[in-house]
């Protein structure tokens, strides 16, 4: 195994004319066919890194932009932006092409978590990544930023000692009615 690989080795673009076939009830493209190429070319610039089999783990932060229109061309571009022991988190977007006029919309970005696997489903050790500019510096530093506010977020509420209401004077500012037990 090669023990470092620039993120320009696993670089991913995917191309493909949407068909009224990719629409929803509302005449866009649906949002969930949009989440199943990203999952593809997920998987396709992870493998290309690991040069192995690699399953998705998560999903982050998925922001739907703007919507897609049929006979527009969506253009997918993906890269390696973490490498961990042996996951990988891929950066994803998604760009929509007028054809006609030219014109070019961010419609989404995501963040995929992709694990490597052996034959036997076992997780194995991926290619560590070179770095070669700052906007790849800056990749993997927001990567680990998304990861660290994730844990902190689940040992604050997934704790033994959680309790809501500590939490309760935050919710006044919300459309939101408590209405619990008084045991509760």
């Amino acid at each position: 195994m090669i023990a470092f690989k620039k993120v320009d080795d696993s670089r991913v673009s995917i191309s493909q004319l949407m068909q009224p076939s990719h629409s929803n009830f509302g005449g866009k493209i649906h949002g969930g066919y949009i989440l199943n190429l990203m999952d593809q070319i997920a998987f396709a610039c992870a493998s290309k890194h690991s040069k192995t089999y690699c399953v998705t783990a998560s999903v982050d932060t998925v922001d739907f932009l703007s919507p897609i229109e049929i006979g527009e061309l969506v253009t997918m571009k993906a890269s390696v932006n973490f490498v961990g022991n042996t996951s990988m988190v891929v950066g994803i977007r998604v760009e929509a092409e007028n054809i006609q006029t030219g014109d070019i919309k961010h419609c989404n970005s995501s963040y995929f978590t992709m694990v490597a696997k052996d034959e036997n489903g076992n997780s194995i050790k991926v290619p560590g990544l070179i770095l070669n500019d700052k906007n790849e510096v800056k990749r993997f530093l927001k990567a680990l930023k998304r990861m660290e506010t994730k844990k902190q977020r689940q040992l604050e509420f997934d704790s033994e000692d959680f309790s809501h209401i500590d939490y309760l004077p935050i919710l006044q500012d919300y459309k939101v009615k408590i209405d619990l037990p008084d045991n509760y």
